[in-house]
């Protein structure tokens, strides 16, 4: 059984994750607090395995309850509910170099909130199952031949934590991540999967020189475009151009754009997996991935939230394999191989 604490000063939001959570099988809600001081009592008393904390509350805020848990003898895991503004942004990524483990956007009206249910309780089995990663080296010198892409949308936060957690630190390709996501929030989910993940993560810079066996979460507001390049030593290779053109299938930055960049610059070095989303975004660059030479997967059905996005492919024949959540970091790691052998 999984114990909740909940700290927020709304009650409207506690009552909803209290019902939410408590509906679910194996979670037990052992208490809620409507301030970070009353939370940092109810930690010391209750002893919760994990707690949903808001950012902004009176007396003790998010942020400040998270400094005096710094060395204390108990900690939960913690999930931050962060609004949809610039300044949570700031204050979630904050949150999340001050120990906190994930977060979580707020729906932005009452219609939406009933809709967190599956989020929410994914996102606390994870908490407790999803362990931080022994990181095995540094970004790499050498520039990247081979490109591993992910295209992700609702509901697929939890399953990149699956994969990123289970990538082999023996990967050699560079891994680039695409995912709906409001401005501001890109830098505090790189963070958040560079605890969970054995290879190195970061969100994308405009001109960036793409490396070895890292991992990079495009940046929300700017579509990541992967533009060849040559070196003065004769080398090619891939960098990360952002753009500001306007949104494909109203978002940006659009998969689209930057599975269809990258097969153009990696070619048959291309390997793009698709994982849940509504919408269309990525079914045009799939076609482009596997006519530049390169593989594409998609998650199964029954693996998915939504399936729009994965779907959007497979409409197009563009699909080379329709994977298992579980099998597709063994998957990756074994056609990257076999990319490598290729060019020998």
């Amino acid at each position: 059984m999984i114990r909740v604490l909940i700290v927020d000063d709304s009650i409207f939001i506690r009552t909803i994750l209290k019902d939410t959570l408590s509906a679910s099988p194996g979670i037990e809600i052992v208490g809620s607090a409507s301030d970070g001081e009353e939370g940092l009592r109810m930690i010391d008393e209750l002893r919760p395995d994990a707690m949903t904390l808001d950012i902004e509350m009176p007396k003790v805020s998010g942020i400040e309850l998270l400094k005096r848990l710094k060395g204390a003898e108990y900690r939960p895991k913690i999930l931050m509910l962060s609004s949809l503004t610039s300044k949570d942004a700031e204050h979630t990524r904050l949150a999340l170099s001050l120990g906190a483990d994930d977060f979580m956007l707020k729906p932005q009206d009452i219609f939406r909130v009933r809709g967190l249910k599956e989020e929410l309780v994914a996102k606390i089995r994870h908490l407790i199952e999803i362990r931080p990663a022994q990181k095995v080296r540094s970004v790499s010198d050498e520039l990247a031949t081979h490109v591993v892409l992910f295209g992700s949308s609702a509901g697929g936060l939890q399953q990149l934590d699956r994969v990123l957690s289970d990538l082999s630190p023996e990967m050699t390709a560079a891994v680039v991540i695409t995912q709906h996501m409001p401005e501001g929030f890109t830098a505090a989910l790189a963070e958040r999967f560079n605890r969970i993940c054995p290879l190195p993560v970061h969100e994308s810079e405009n001109g960036h020189l793409i490396k070895k066996g890292e991992v990079i979460v495009c940046k929300a507001g700017f579509h990541s475009v992967i533009s060849s390049l040559l070196t003065r030593e004769g080398k090619t290779g891939g960098k990360i151009v952002h753009s500001t053109a306007p949104p494909v299938h109203a978002v940006r930055p659009a998969i689209d754009k930057t599975f269809s960049s990258a097969a153009k610059t990696y070619g048959r070095n291309t390997l793009a997996v698709v994982l849940s989303g509504m919408g269309n975004d990525c079914g045009e660059g799939a076609v482009d991935v596997k006519a530049a030479g390169g593989t594409v997967f998609v998650c199964k059905e029954e693996d998915c939230l939504v399936y729009g996005m994965a779907r959007s492919a497979l409409k197009r024949n563009s699909v080379d394999k329709v994977l298992p959540l579980s099998d597709i970091p063994r998957e990756v790691l074994k056609t990257v191989r076999t990319m490598e052998m290729g060019n020998v």
